[in-house]
């Protein structure tokens, strides 16, 4: 009973709708003071009034700016992921798919201040990976919202016994706790990946030049790898709600695209764009067979109750 009023109490404070609404103020404040604070550096090293020897790209170009309010809200997405957890899987999944998708487009704000703009377009490493990445970000933006309309659809006549419910309570609960547990989690690595960010930008090093080569992989590969062990243990709680083998699927190959998406951030150029579609690609398929194995189930129980 102690450890009930606890979950609720640590839930109340860190994702109930009021923090929500707080957060996302808050982030709006900090990724408008960051843009401005970026186009202000920029511009003082532009008139030469601070020296940086070897400034970072981001420092070079006021289009780069955007990237850096872009993170922050990328930040408050990762809060939204946890946030809807507790309340939908497929919602929690299609967060996973819009933040994905989100960071190719903060990819596009910080490759745009660096095109060549030759004629030799598409002999050009960058360019072309800009090219794709300006390609994948429409197909995304489409696989995601066809994830959207399969998740809206509800077949299965609800079962209303009170075993049932209990279960639904249990699992609902524990992922409350993970939810919950994610939070502080969240706030750790985003400090820690925001101060190692702020020095990277302003130290030329070689070291350091390497370990920013994947800037936008930041943060976020990290995270992905406890979203994975996260994504596994609800699964494992999942079976103490239901066995039902379309289910079990269903969850087991959310693991799977969570997982593509994680390996994506361990290369890089075209293969990192296609695991990435691939990952999305592979959670739509398994989301829509699931909804076909729902409708089947829901027909045949309609049968069932006629007779």
């Amino acid at each position: 009973m102690e450890l009930s009023k606890l979950l609720e109490k640590l839930y109340s404070k860190f994702l109930s709708q009021k923090t929500k609404d707080k957060s996302e103020q808050f982030i709006l404040w900090i990724a408008l003071v960051s843009f401005i604070i970026h186009l202000i550096i920029i511009g003082l090293i532009y008139l030469n009034i601070i020296s940086i020897a070897e400034p970072s790209k981001l420092l070079k170009n006021p289009i780069a700016a955007i990237y850096t309010p872009f993170s922050f809200i990328l930040i408050y997405e990762v809060y939204l992921l946890i946030y809807y957890l507790p309340k939908s899987t497929s919602i929690y999944i299609s967060k996973q798919y819009e933040i994905i998708a989100l960071i190719i487009i903060r990819r596009l704000f910080k490759d745009l201040s660096d095109l060549s703009l030759s004629s030799n377009w598409f002999n050009m490493k960058n360019d072309l990976q800009f090219t794709f990445d300006l390609v994948a970000s429409v197909l995304l933006f489409y696989l995601i919202y066809l994830f959207h309309i399969q998740r809206t659809k509800v077949y299965r006549a609800v079962k209303n016994n009170k075993e049932d419910s209990l279960s639904i309570a249990k699992f609902i609960n524990a992922k409350k706790w993970i939810a919950t547990a994610l939070v502080p989690i969240l706030l750790i690595i985003a400090i820690y990946s925001f101060l190692n960010w702020s020095i990277g930008v302003f130290e030329s090093n070689e070291t350091n030049h390497i370990s920013f080569k994947n800037i936008n992989n930041i943060f976020f590969e990290q995270f992905f790898n406890i979203l994975i062990i996260a994504d596994v243990i609800l699964l494992l709680f999942s079976f103490f709600h239901t066995d039902e083998f379309h289910k079990v699927i269903r969850n087991s190959g959310f693991i799977i695209s969570t997982i593509l998406i994680r390996i994506s951030f361990s290369v890089s150029g075209t293969v990192n764009t296609v695991l990435i579609v691939f990952a999305v690609l592979f959670g739509l398929l398994i989301l829509f067979i699931h909804n076909k194995f729902e409708k089947k189930l829901s027909e045949e129980m309609e049968e069932t109750s006629k007779i």
